[in-house]
């Protein structure tokens, strides 16, 4: 029941929102709707019971003559990933106060309409129901983007759709595959698909499929062509919801059909996809190096950590999957803090060109100090997130490959390169700002909640680990 609950409460303030004639009201109502969703998930949290894999199942009849259930629950993963998102919503909210978009029910509707398919994604444990959420969180976003986004925002956001629907339908093939092998009565449940024993063609056919999908969503290299663009357009909130959480679909869709379903496949072919996600993380790494622009920066510097996330997720060792969950949520908090400090920019030079900043630092303390602990965060400084995660995944790269781990270790030197240089430019450089306002309380507490959230993971990353552990040998456990 409680999981319904996570999943439909954020419809019902959608709906409210989209009703709304006062629009002056959306954003307080928006917060107040993301507020209980936390609320909820926190409730959650508390009563979840480590000794269960999964906890707060619902399983209703839905389409009984294709073997189809209304099939939710949730394990340490799920819960980590509705935990993320149930935090950040409202954090994207507070930090959207300033903005004034035109049609703010809608806006704001299609955000807790988005928040509620990605509670779906989170938590289906029926492969077709899977699927419906993946693509309803797909539809706000594209809106949202098209809607109210910046210059050339059609032909963009056309370009992500495509790109989006197109891998998702080989997702469609494999599930509805998997479901004709199911033994009568045919079901689409994951247990019934982790039950199949598939030939090593058949978990190529499948793993291929599914590899698709997943690399768009991320995006892996060389499917990424999309995403740069795609964040620069988006509004700010856009863009928050893009790569801190909709982009962990992706990974998360790994976790739950790939490394159970395709063992002997992963295990001969994997490398493949794990070069090309070293091979993208490395290359966007470079291209950050060269950015003027600060979005596209953070575009790139997103890319670089899914790479790294993706191929830990693809040796399906424990350690580094379980150093992949640990940095979805870390990098989930680092990308948002970065994009609201893009915004901020913006909001207060109408400008996020590199070279039209400099010397912010000795007029707005606040915000220079702000800056600097997401910026430590994103490049993996010690006790803060963004360390424990990216040493475990590279600890267990090593184990798997000692020259990949090599190589993918080098984005750890470029990414310092371009986060202290941006950081340089912006706060220590010359002055060419005249006017730069300091955090105001809104954005203040935003920040304190990130900054809080990156200290507090950095130093406790147990409480991620301990939760996400059960889950993850669980899934192991299918391909012993």
């Amino acid at each position: 029941m409680l999981t319904l609950v996570v999943i439909f409460l954020p419809l019902l303030f959608s709906a409210i929102l989209f009703g709304l004639r006062k629009s002056q009201i959306a954003w307080r109502i928006a917060l107040m709707g993301a507020l209980a969703e936390l609320v909820v998930t926190l409730i959650a949290f508390v009563g979840f019971d480590t000794q269960n894999v999964f906890n707060y199942t619902s399983d209703l009849n839905w389409i009984s003559r294709l073997g189809v259930n209304f099939s939710f629950a949730m394990d340490g993963i799920s819960l980590l990933m509705v935990g993320l998102t149930a935090t950040l919503v409202p954090i994207i909210i507070l930090a959207d106060s300033k903005h004034n978009p035109v049609r703010p029910g809608s806006f704001y509707g299609l955000i807790m309409f988005m928040q509620s398919a990605l509670m779906g994604v989170f938590t289906a444990t029926d492969g077709l129901l899977f699927y419906i959420f993946w693509e309803a969180a797909l539809l706000p976003i594209f809106f949202i983007v098209s809607m109210w986004g910046g210059e050339n925002r059609v032909k963009i956001t056309l370009k992500f759709f495509i790109y989006t629907i197109f891998g998702s339908l080989f997702m469609l093939v494999a599930l509805v595959y998997l479901y004709s092998l199911t033994p009568a009565p045919q079901s689409f449940s994951f247990q019934s698909l982790y039950a199949l024993d598939l030939s090593l063609s058949q978990q190529l056919f499948v793993g291929l499929s599914f590899f698709l999908a997943f690399a768009v969503k991320i995006p892996i290299f060389p499917f990424h062509t999309w995403q740069p663009n795609t964040y620069v357009v988006a509004p700010m909130a856009g863009s928050m919801l893009l790569s801190g959480i909709m982009l962990k679909m992706g990974v998360y869709g790994m976790l739950r059909l790939m490394v159970p379903l395709l063992p002997e496949a992963m295990s001969q072919y994997g490398i493949y996809g794990i070069v090309l996600a070293v091979i993208g993380l490395i290359y966007a790494s470079i291209i950050a190096i060269n950015q003027q622009e600060v979005k596209r920066l953070i575009a790139y510097s997103s890319l670089a950590h899914v790479g790294l996330i993706a191929a830990a997720v693809l040796t399906a060792t424990a350690g580094s999957i379980s150093g992949a969950v640990v940095q979805m949520i870390a990098h989930g908090v680092n990308v948002v803090g970065m994009f609201m400090i893009a915004n901020i920019f913006l909001l207060r030079t109408q400008t996020t060109q590199i070279s039209n900043l400099g010397g912010i630092a000795a007029i707005a303390p606040r915000f220079a100090i702000f800056f600097m602990v997401v910026m430590l965060g994103s490049v993996a400084l010690p006790l803060t997130s963004g360390f424990p995660g990216e040493f475990m995944m590279l600890a267990g790269l090593f184990a798997y490959n000692p020259y990949i781990a090599a190589v993918a270790g080098v984005s750890v030197v470029l990414g310092a390169v371009y986060m202290f240089r941006l950081y340089q430019r912006s706060m220590y450089a010359e002055l060419k700002v005249e006017k730069f306002e300091d955090l105001d309380t809104t954005e203040s507490v935003a920040a304190i909640i990130i900054v809080a959230l990156i200290l507090v993971f950095g130093l406790y990353p147990g409480f991620i680990t301990s939760l996400a552990e059960p889950a993850i040998n669980a899934l192991l456990a299918y391909k012993a």
